[in-house]
């Protein structure tokens, strides 16, 4: 442990690492703020972010279990010279907690008009039918949830198994990572690696079926995409680490590139069509999107009997295709100094 404690400084590697944790926090900032300042979550697939929460979550933790003898260390050096051995770690375990922020506030601004199923009643005569919103939640509102809960026990068995076979570790002869850790390890790091190559997929899916940006965030992903290089060759150049620490961040720079093409290009199709990132009419306070909304509701409801089906019928209708309602107020629309992160 003592060679590792005591290794020369390599001043390129702590600058590139510096230079990625100041750059992280910066280019999550704008999708974070995005999120709020248009006070919602609309756009976002939850299998994105389960699979997001999830790789980020392995790849901290295989992080973690290869840099163990080195993190130990710290009990032996000065504040600076532990923060400068542990910056892979910092750097991972940084990334892991901005990007499930995403799914934080994911949660916290989902539209409430999504969380719910609609159904028309059949009115008497020629009178139009009655729409009124049920109690009965939604299929996406629900996978929400479920997804939140599945990246929560994720977190905590994993962990619990990391930090148990950490601390319950008998280092070899030579000082060599044990076999077990050594075995687990290479499963977080593979399986990082596998959730970050498909994480992107469901939704470039989601945001091709939409052709709408919703509440992506251009900025982040133009800072991202190159940054992900970068950041793949600064956790390969710190010791003790393999292939498996590093893959994710370079399969999902690569599929992040590929999202952020196609929101530029239905960025520039909304601009022909005179619509925001959420489908409504940039010169009208209609509420109707002009654009098909994959979002609303996903599952039938035609099946529903309505005589079983609760419903408020004073409550406030929300839906998106009723006319003559106001469009959806965001905070923050007016705002200058944010206004580059609606991109």
């Amino acid at each position: 442990m003592s060679d590792i404690c005591h290794l020369d400084s390599d001043w390129f590697v702590n600058a590139l690492a510096t230079f990625l944790i100041i750059s992280l926090v910066l280019s999550y900032a704008p999708q974070h703020v995005r999120i709020i300042q248009m006070g919602s979550s609309e756009g976002f697939s939850p299998w994105f972010l389960l699979l997001g929460s999830t790789s980020s979550t392995a790849g901290m933790l295989n992080m973690i279990t290869l840099s163990w003898p080195t993190i130990q260390c710290c009990s032996d050096v000065s504040v600076g010279r532990c923060l400068e051995l542990t910056a892979g770690v910092i750097q991972v375990t940084l990334q892991w907690f901005l990007f499930v922020a995403i799914l934080v506030l994911y949660m916290i601004y989902y539209p409430a008009r999504l969380k719910y199923v609609d159904i028309d009643i059949p009115a008497h005569g020629t009178l139009p039918p009655q729409h009124v919103k049920t109690k009965l939640l939604s299929d996406d509102w629900r996978l929400s949830v479920n997804v939140s809960w599945a990246v929560g026990i994720h977190l905590v068995l994993n962990a619990f198994i990391t930090f148990f076979l950490l601390f319950t570790r008998i280092p070899g002869p030579g000082g060599e990572i044990p076999p077990q850790i050594s075995m687990w390890a290479t499963v977080l790091g593979v399986s990082s690696a596998l959730l970050a190559g498909i994480q992107y997929a469901p939704q470039l899916l989601r945001t091709y079926r939409a052709k709408l940006v919703g509440a992506l965030s251009i900025p982040m992903m133009i800072i991202q995409s190159p940054g992900a290089a970068i950041m793949s060759i600064s956790i390969a150049l710190r010791p003790g680490i393999n292939w498996t620490s590093w893959a994710m961040y370079a399969v999902s720079g690569i599929m992040q590139a590929a999202l952020l093409a196609m929101c530029i290009a239905w960025k520039l199709r909304q601009r022909r069509l005179k619509i925001d990132d959420f489908g409504y009419p940039l010169d009208s306070s209609s509420s109707t999107p002009l654009t098909d909304d994959i979002d609303t509701v996903a599952g039938e409801v035609s099946d529903i009997q309505v005589d079983d089906v609760p419903y408020d019928s004073d409550a406030e209708d929300a839906r998106e295709d009723v006319p003559l309602l106001p469009k959806p107020e965001r905070s923050g629309r007016n705002s200058k100094f944010f206004g580059w992160l609606r991109l």
